[in-house]
């Protein structure tokens, strides 16, 4: 089973960023978001940040500090679930 959070970020990402033909089984939970991944890029990110804060309650920090958050589904995820206070 997944950690907490995965299916939702995965259905996030298609929903903000429009990936049409794109199904959450399609994300690789670990295949990096930016670069060889799913090519994302540095406004992809900021529609991510801002979906993740009005979605999931979180605040996403900016920055060099939001680099490895947005290494990958996994990172996302893991992120959301500790500052709901839920393990990973």
């Amino acid at each position: 089973m997944s950690a907490p959070y995965v299916e939702e970020v995965k259905e996030l990402l298609i929903r903000s960023l429009d990936l049409q033909g794109r199904s959450p089984s399609d994300i690789d939970e670990q295949a990096p978001l930016f670069g060889e991944g799913l090519g994302l890029d540095s406004l992809d990110a900021l529609q991510i940040a801002m979906a993740i804060e009005e979605e999931f309650g979180v605040a996403v920090p900016d920055g060099e500090e939001a680099k490895p958050l947005f290494r990958n589904v996994a990172s996302l995820a893991a992120y959301i679930a500790s500052r709901r206070g839920e393990s990973a």
